[in-house]
């Protein structure tokens, strides 16, 4: 059972940041990432999330991009939820510019949980409700505390 507690924690959720451009926002969720991976480097990150990126824009629309990479130094799922200050554009499927992103860094071998947090946070994202709740929300506690109650209900 995915735990959204220890998944994405306070110090790890962003709000009203400025993203100039994608790579802007994948290095800010390497560096988020990083800082909670033991022995783990923000460049080695950004490289892993980068690199699943070329393969296709983790923007699946509704203004959400869900960039995920895996490193052989992460021994549990962590994640980073950013919201921006203003949208901007990361090739989604639906040609909309995005303002929330939530980063994850996954161990090496952990492919069903992978696949499960994936879809489960797909699911999270795609519910209207859900993406007004977290757009509401004008501090980083509070997107945090949001994002905590809606992944528990």
């Amino acid at each position: 059972m995915l735990n959204p507690e220890t998944l994405v924690t306070t110090d790890r959720t962003l709000c009203g940041v400025v993203g100039t451009s994608k790579k802007r926002c994948l290095e800010m969720a390497a560096e988020q990432l990083a800082a909670a991976i033991p022995g783990c480097e923000a460049l080695e990150v950004f490289e892993s999330l980068l690199g699943r990126e070329r393969l296709g824009s983790t923007a699946f629309g509704n203004g959400i991009a869900l960039p995920h990479g895996r490193l052989p130094n992460a021994t549990t799922i962590v994640g980073t939820l950013i919201k921006l200050a203003e949208p901007i554009e990361f090739d989604a499927i639906d040609g909309e510019p995005v303002d929330i992103i939530f980063g994850l860094a996954v161990p090496q071998e952990a492919n069903d949980d992978h696949v499960r947090t994936l879809a489960f946070l797909a699911e999270l994202f795609e519910q209207p409700e859900v993406l007004e709740q977290l757009r509401e929300a004008n501090t980083s506690e509070l997107l945090h505390q949001t994002f905590i109650d809606i992944a528990k209900s």
